[in-house]
């Protein structure tokens, strides 16, 4: 007997809202961490202004989920704000919710459309600020000033 892996339900108005402020120029909140309420239903469980470290705090070992974020890039001249769709599945979580994070990651970016990579962690250890930092920095081409973390 196969199970069919669907599409999770993404309807919580919070995503949208948490989404668009931590795009917004005009807060300071760079992250917000979407979760599950149930085994396909996703909601907002967090945001806040103190970039990944604040991010990766807000983390369960024994759950699935995912993020966004936003990066400053650039120099004193030329800063710009990029952003990262992070996907989270901590170590204890189980072998069926695992398969369902690929399915389940389109539906989230029907939400969360503008950004500039997608990083995924396993585990807390590998999340580490000024790898992204470096990870959005070439992805974003062209790199004069020789900018780095």
């Amino acid at each position: 007997r196969r199970t069919t892996l669907e599409m999770a339900n993404v309807s919580d108005p919070a995503i949208a809202d948490a989404y668009n402020d931590v795009r917004n120029d005009k807060t300071d909140t760079d992250w917000a961490l979407f979760g599950y309420s149930d085994s396909n239903t996703i909601v907002f469980k967090a945001s806040g202004s103190d970039g990944l470290s604040g991010f990766a705090a807000a983390l369960d070992d024994n759950e699935a989920a995912y993020g966004f974020l936003r990066v400053i890039t650039g120099d004193e001249e030329s800063r710009r704000a990029k952003f990262v769709l992070l996907s989270w599945c901590g170590p204890g979580v189980k072998v069926l919710a695992k398969a369902r994070m690929s399915v389940h990651k389109a539906s989230v970016k029907e939400i969360v459309r503008d950004f500039a990579v997608e990083q995924h962690y396993t585990d807390k250890d590998e999340i580490d600020a000024d790898k992204l930092r470096e990870t959005v920095i070439k992805a974003g081409g062209a790199n004069y000033m020789g900018q780095s973390a």
